[in-house]
This record gives structure tokens, C-alpha cells and sequence, in this order.
């Protein structure tokens, strides 16, 4: 633990702004003189007190509630100290002042401003929480969507931190039969055999599977998906946006060039959190109507790069016309190759196409497609009357991957997926050394001691402290 995880701290603990209710928060050892100072009297722990907070001078800051939560059965793990006090900025940074100024005079030596995340890295490092459920503290308070807060409470809760330890658990009773056959060959123990290494193997790698998959569900549930809406002028794709929406956010006109920038908005589907993002209708820099309208292309063009999947607009009144649909085909020619992975053919307008158009321009793009090996993933709706929206929105969620109920998905980061991509891959190179008829063990236990440190990194028994550095500075100032 570095010296400065010793020092008290302290910090507002509430959001910016007027509230109700605010809070000031005090973690460290030894805090009954600081009590004294700040309330003039001895609190019960875990019993809220109300009365004054008194300045230097004796005399009251404000009314409020006091707690006190002794170590180790607090928050942090340390002696915690809070002030519930009237939420007015003005009133917080009085009491916040008067902790730092009562320390000062020998209340609690020490005393400094709390660091972004230093409360919840505290009760990390004091076994209060492993490294999963407090990123979940996090992802709690950022969350888009109902769907992902409940994930985040079952992250908080140990969902998550509970497969990871049965998944080292079942690696480290094979670890010790594999290493203990390494340091005694004499005993001759058949170890695949006896201890039935591979089936253990097998089981092990499914299970995982399993929690990786899950976790991918939850990612999406933090993260969402970032979808572009591109297209021609006029295609259709501000209407599309507010269809989606349910709301008027873009400005809708028949004059080509209308939207000029991005617009982007937020909504849920099934509780996954959908980034919609309407962009300027792309054309060439001849046919841009002013350089304005030029940046506003160049734009667009950086948001698909950005983006984790493309849904092209197309306007079914004009898929008839050569000259149009050369141009949708130069647009889809430019996309970067992995947007085009991720694409999907919209056809708008078909209340307003002739009967059999939409059949038409669905069977030419799959001509036109022919020779790359795969059907375009492509549908028909009317971003006017809502027809095919439904539609629309299980295609995002399909192409994100979302294949779970939000019941029972617990939230993770990129960095577990990453960690369980890594002791998965460790576990397959040691079930193809366990699968040889000559096993080489050492091999063997080293694949399985990757895989070991990699599921260690999710709750923290392995971490470098720059990563615990990098994650907990994340967080706002008091949690």
C-alpha cells in the first residue's frame, strides 16, 4: 500500500450543484477528535445524529445529520465520517473547510482532499470490494438505462466476482495436480488419466465460454452501440433518426443539404443503450452546395469510421433512376472494410414507391453483391408512417450481438472481456498440450498459470497498480 493510501481524506460527496441533502465525507483512522470538533459531542456508530455543525468560532455551519461508521465496518474499511447537511454548494464547501481547518489544529492530522475514486479505491485495497465491484460502483452511477443499472447492482453485488473465482478455483485444483506430478515423477501418477485432466479441461473451457459471453452482453449494456445513419441528400435520414426517437431533433426539408452536422441521440432498445447518429448527406465536393456543407460531409465520413455499425439510406422513389443508385453503390464502395462487415441496406419510403419496387431494388442489390459470398443485410420501412421500424431495431440488436435477457447479466468492462479472451486462448494452447499422447506438463502448467493470472486481473488479485491508477481516477471526486 503506498503512503499516501495512510493519509485521511475528505471530499464533497454529492454531485454538483443545489440539492436537497448534500453530503461531506471523511475516511481515514482515528477520527473521534475530528467527531468532537465538528458535531461537540460523541456520535453512536451507525446511528444518525442530528444537530449543529460547528465552525471554529462555536457556532453553527448548519443543521444536519451526522454519522459515524467505526473500521472495519464501513464503506471504506477506515473510521468514516458523514455530514448530511442542506444540499447549497455555499454550505459544503463551508463544512469541507472546516474539516480540513479542525484537522489543521490537531483534530485528525494529516487530513487532505480526496483523490477522483480514492474512497472506493480504499475500500478496494481493504478488501471492501474486489477490482470488478468497484468498476461497478462506477458503472452504477454512469448508467444509460435501467437495464444496465440493474447489471451494475449485480456486478456490485458479486455476480460477476462469483464465476471468476469458481473458474480460478477449478484452475488452481488443477494447477496443484498438474505441478504436483512435475515435483514427484517418481510417484508415476498417470495425472490426465487419474485426475481426468482433460475432461476437467473441457468443463472448465465451456464454463468459460459461458461467463464470456455473458460478459459480452454486459459490455454492451455499458458501452451500447454506435450506429451512423448515412446516406444520399434527401434520403430520409433526419426523419429516420426522429422515427427512432419518437422525438423532433432534426430539422426535416425537402432542399438537399438541410443537415450540416452531426446529430446524435441516445435510446434504448430492450434496455441496451443504441447511440443514433444523423449525419450530412454525402455527395461529392462539386455537388456540395458550400464549403460549409463540404466540412459537413468530411464529418460524416469520420463518424462511419467510428461507428460500430451503418445503416445506409436509400430512397426508394429514385432506386429506379441509374444515376442515384450509382452513386448509393460509390458511397457503399468507400466504406472502410469493416464498416461494410457491419452494413445495413435501408430502403425508405415504401409507403410512398410504386408496388414491387421495394422486391426490385432488393433483388438488384443482391446481383450487384453477388460475388462477395454473403447476402447484404437489407429491409424496407417508411421513417413517415413507423412501418418496419420494429423491424429495424431487432436487425441493431441482432448485429450488436444481444442474444440475453437483461435479467441476469451482470456488467463488464473491455478490459474483462479482454482478460477472459486471453485465459481462454491460455486454456485452449493447454488442452492441446494435455490432448498429446507425450504431454509435456511444464507446457502444460504454464498455459494454465496464464490463464490463472489473466481471470486475476478481473477482481484484482493480479493488478499493476498503473491500471488501478488508470481505473479508479475515472471516478468522480467523493466516491
Amino acid at each position: 500500500m503506498l503512503a499516501r493510501h495512510q493519509d485521511p481524506i475528505a471530499a464533497i460527496a454529492t454531485a454538483p450543484g443545489r440539492g436537497a441533502v448534500g453530503i461531506v465525507r471523511v475516511s481515514g483512522h482515528g477520527l473521534l477528535p475530528l467527531v468532537q470538533a465538528l458535531t461537540g459531542r460523541t456520535l453512536v456508530p451507525r446511528h444518525a445524529t442530528y444537530g449543529p455543525f460547528l465552525g471554529a468560532d462555536g457556532l453553527p455551519i448548519d443543521q444536519g445529520l451526522a454519522l459515524y461508521f467505526p473500521a472495519p465496518h464501513s464503506y471504506t474499511g477506515e473510521d468514516v465520517l458523514e455530514l448530511q447537511a442542506h444540499g447549497g454548494p455555499v454550505v459544503l464547501q463551508l463544512l469541507l473547510a472546516r474539516c480540513l481547518q479542525a484537522a489543521g489544529e490537531g483534530a485528525l492530522p494529516g487530513l487532505r482532499l480526496a483523490e477522483p475514486g480514492e474512497f472506493t479505491e480504499r475500500a478496494f485495497l481493504n478488501d471492501k470490494l474486489d477490482l470488478a465491484q468497484a468498476e461497478a460502483v462506477a458503472d452504477l452511477i454512469d448508467a444509460s438505462t435501467e437495464a444496465a443499472a440493474r447489471s451494475a447492482v449485480r456486478s456490485l453485488s458479486g455476480a460477476f466476482s462469483t464465476h471468476i473465482t469458481a473458474l480460478r478455483d477449478q484452475l488452481i485444483a488443477l494447477r496443484m495436480l498438474v505441478e504436483a506430478t512435475l515435483d514427484f515423477p517418481e510417484e508415476e501418477i498417470d495425472f490426465l488419466e487419474k485426475a481426468d485432466a482433460r475432461g476437467r479441461l473441457d468443463r472448465l473451457a465451456a464454463q468459460l465460454a459461458t461467463v464470456l459471453d455473458t460478459a459480452q452482453q454486459g459490455a454492451l449494456l455499458r458501452e451500447g452501440l454506435k450506429v451512423v445513419i448515412a446516406g444520399q441528400p434527401n434520403a430520409g435520414k433526419s426523419s429516420l433518426l426522429n422515427a427512432l426517437a419518437g422525438a423532433e431533433l432534426a430539422i426535416v426539408t425537402p432542399i438537399p443539404g438541410t443537415t450540416r452536422d452531426k446529430v446524435s441521440e441516445t435510446l434504448q432498445i430492450e434496455g441496451v443503450p443504441v447511440h443514433i447518429i444523423d449525419t450530412a448527406g454525402l455527395r461529392s465536393d462539386e455537388e456540395a452546395s458550400d464549403q460549409v456543407e463540404r466540412i459537413g460531409i468530411a464529418r460524416s465520413w469520420e463518424a462511419i469510421a467510428e461507428a460500430d455499425a451503418v445503416l445506409l439510406l436509400h430512397d426508394l422513389t429514385r432506386c429506379d433512376d441509374p444515376v442515384y443508385t450509382a452513386a448509393d453503390r460509390a458511397i457503399e464502395a468507400r466504406l472502410p472494410e469493416r464498416q461494410r462487415q457491419r452494413l445495413v441496406h435501408v430502403f425508405n419510403k415504401v409507403d410512398a414507391a410504386p408496388a414491387g419496387r421495394l422486391e426490385a431494388a432488393l433483388a438488384d442489390l443482391s446481383r450487384a453483391q453477388g460475388d462477395s459470398g454473403s447476402a447484404p443485410q437489407a429491409l424496407g420501412l417508411s421513417a413517415k408512417t413507423h412501418t418496419g421500424l420494429q423491424v429495424l431495431r431487432e436487425t441493431l440488436l441482432a448485429l450488436a450481438g444481444w442474444h440475453a435477457s437483461p435479467e441476469g447479466v451482470f456488467i463488464a468492462r473491455t478490459r474483462h472481456l479482454k482478460a477472459l479472451r486471453q485465459a481462454r486462448d491460455h486454456l485452449a494452447h493447454a488442452r492441446a498440450w494435455a490432448a498429446q499422447a507425450d504431454t509435456a506438463l511444464d507446457l502444460l502448467a504454464e498455459e494454465l498459470r496464464l490463464a490463472h493470472d489473466a481471470l486475476g486481473e478481473i477482481t484484482g488479485a493480479y493488478t499493476p497498480d498503473d491500471l488501478l491508477g488508470d481505473i479508479f481516477t475515472r471516478f468522480c471526486i467523493g466516491k
